[in-house]
């Protein structure tokens, strides 16, 4: 009797230690912190990058990026702004789970989030994007290469990659039990922007139409991003382009939402004045600018909210 009840036992143990180890065949070692990445959600790994402007030596690696797993496939959002931080974020990767790089997806056309791609073409991905991103980067191929060859590491044109799989309204991608949800935003950061939902943990990759801390840059249309931020969206946590991540929908957006909802209102004003475009930057959004890191690309964003809405 007492053999057969420590052989149950051992029975029992061994179920567990086998069922630990299937649980955690998505996850090598799942680390909290490998030293370049943090899980902050179920699967969800991220790299925050610093806040650098374009002089700085470390602006390839200024951007949030990281990537999602499931039971199949792994997906990257965003790869950095060097072939460098492309290469650090895969071995990454492959430092915490020994599933395949399936995709990777990028959330605009930006340097910072777009360079890395080169790292991951050894994996055979499908790269992904907004449906206007593939001629965006294809036509900035040259500015790239002109302006980021360091970054690059390369002068060849080649070194720049474009997406293969363009999302025109909302796509749905299986990694394995595990379901991201793509939606191509109208005009708003850029003309390129997509967002990047985790079912599964309710986070959302934003890009760079959520910015927290380091000024937002506006690209593309301001009553269009606006209108963006101003949607109800389900999600408990958000991993903004920029800045620290892991806050709720409305923390996460009320200071950009304040910042652009100041520089709408003071260059209708300023226009309304007699305001000339060249003295707009002293009167435009002056106080709300100052709350950011970065802020001298406020007179940028003054000169081209003043283009848009001097004619509406």
């Amino acid at each position: 009797m007492q053999t057969k009840l420590l052989l149950a036992r051992l029975i029992t143990i061994l179920f567990g230690i086998c069922s630990c180890l299937l649980s955690s065949s998505v996850y090598a070692s799942a680390p909290e912190d490998n030293g370049f990445v943090r899980q902050i959600a179920e699967g969800v790994f991220l790299h925050q990058g610093p806040h650098v402007g374009l002089e700085h030596h470390a602006r390839g690696d200024s951007a949030n990026i990281g990537f999602v797993v499931g039971e199949n496939c792994v997906a990257v959002i965003d790869t950095g702004g060097s072939l460098a931080t492309g290469r650090q974020l895969r071995d990454a990767i492959i430092a915490t789970t020994s599933t395949p790089i399936c995709y990777v997806i990028n959330t605009h056309v930006h340097f910072d989030h777009v360079l890395g791609n080169a790292a991951f073409a050894q994996d055979s991905p499908t790269f992904v994007g907004h449906k206007n991103l593939k001629d965006a980067i294809l036509g900035n191929r040259g500015f790239f290469v002109e302006e980021f060859s360091t970054e690059l590491g390369s002068t060849d044109e080649s070194a720049v990659v474009a997406p293969t799989l363009l999302v025109e309204d909302e796509r749905k991608i299986d990694l394995g039990n595990r379901e991201l949800i793509l939606q191509a935003v109208a005009p708003a950061h850029t003309d390129a922007d997509l967002t990047v939902y985790d079912a599964k943990t309710k986070l959302l990759w934003t890009g760079d139409l959520v910015s927290r801390e380091r000024m937002p840059i506006l690209d593309a249309s301001l009553k269009g991003w606006l209108a963006w931020l101003a949607a109800e969206r389900d999600a408990v946590k958000v991993i903004p382009g920029h800045g620290s991540a892991g806050a709720d929908w409305q923390t996460s957006t009320q200071p950009i939402k304040s910042y652009l909802q100041a520089l709408l209102d003071d260059t209708r004003k300023a226009i309304a004045d007699g305001v000339f475009l060249e003295e707009a930057h002293e009167h435009v959004g002056v106080k709300a600018a100052a709350e950011w890191q970065l802020n001298d690309r406020h007179a940028r964003n003054v000169s081209r909210a003043y283009r848009q809405l001097e004619w509406e």
